[in-house]
């Protein structure tokens, strides 16, 4: 089968290849899903467990990319809970080969059912993005309604998506990101915009939550904002400042399967949009996820046609 594969470490984007590899094995309570689109999360190059396996050997070359929507090809032994056929969506596992392939191998627990009428397009950008803001708002942030929540990118994959989680919840939201963002942060629920090359960050004032994607100086400056008993929450770093009489929490989202069929629900019903840029093809993934653009970028891998069980 077909596959993105990326072997040199130092080669960023620029080292991904179209390969032939082989066809992956569905181990206990696996999956194997024939690939309908895939998203790729340009930071993954730079994570050891696209390099290694969980005992720390190497397993290049490695096929990246960790989310994906496509259809159930195959049951490895003792899977429950899915079946051949069945439309799904969800992570690929960060220490094995990834969703930018024909085929995947995926704990059968990391997928979720992907409803009729959905486009495996939408549903490929969601996973990651889509758990990470619903984690770092209500989970670790304890977001309520009547609250105010800071989100830095707003227009960005998580941002965009934590923009439209926070305003169905009943919070306000106070947006950042760069001037283009502006008019699309605002379109998707947020009452006020900051422009971080241009407007005093500090002049928004406190909030009870903060949502940071962004790190270094805008995480710093971001703990004077939190208000007293309330959250700073980055998937950036760990904070190097607390925020005086708030909680910090540093994070790597975490697969729920029953999570992912909430936000599959709000996608269905269009209350609920992720930030799809360009799509592209397997083909054409080594160069187009080399460049940045607005939105994510999405590998349509197949079209939205039934796979047959078991096809190589």
């Amino acid at each position: 089968m077909q596959a993105i594969t990326v072997q040199d470490r130092d080669a960023g984007t620029a080292g991904l290849t179209l390969s032939e590899v082989p066809y992956p094995h569905a181990a206990e309570n696996d999956v194997v899903v024939r690939v309908h689109a895939a998203g790729f999360t340009r930071g993954e190059l730079s994570w050891p467990a696209t390099w290694t396996d969980r005992a720390g050997r190497d397993r290049t070359p490695s096929v990246p990319g960790h989310e994906l929507s496509g259809v159930v090809a195959e049951l490895g032994y003792g899977t429950t809970g899915l079946t051949v056929g069945q439309r799904v969506f969800g992570m690929a596992d960060w220490a094995r080969d990834g969703s930018l392939a024909e085929y995947t191998a995926v704990e059968a627990r990391n997928l979720a059912p992907l409803p009729a009428g959905v486009d495996h397009v939408a549903a490929a950008a969601l996973p990651i993005s889509g758990l990470t803001a619903w984690q770092a708002l209500f989970d670790h942030g304890r977001l309520a309604a009547g609250q105010t929540v800071m989100v830095h990118g707003a227009a960005g994959s998580v941002g965009s998506i934590a923009v439209q989680l926070a305003r169905e919840a009943g919070a306000r939201v106070v947006a950042t990101g760069r001037a283009r963002d502006r008019d699309t942060a605002l379109r998707l629920g947020a009452e006020t915009f900051v422009d971080l090359e241009n407007d005093r960050l500090e002049d928004a004032g406190q909030v009870d939550v903060v949502l940071d994607v962004i790190g270094g100086e805008i995480l710093d400056r971001s703990a004077a904002l939190v208000r007293a008993g309330g959250t700073l929450v980055t998937i950036a770093a760990p904070p190097t400042v607390t925020p005086a009489h708030a909680r910090a929490v540093f994070f790597v989202v975490e697969p729920d399967r029953t999570r992912l069929a909430d936000l599959a629900r709000r996608l269905a019903d269009g209350s609920l949009t992720p930030a799809v840029g360009e799509v592209r093809t397997l083909a054409e993934a080594p160069e187009a996820l080399g460049r940045r653009g607005h939105g994510r970028t999405i590998i349509r891998v197949v079209d939205d046609v039934p796979a047959e069980a078991g096809s190589r």
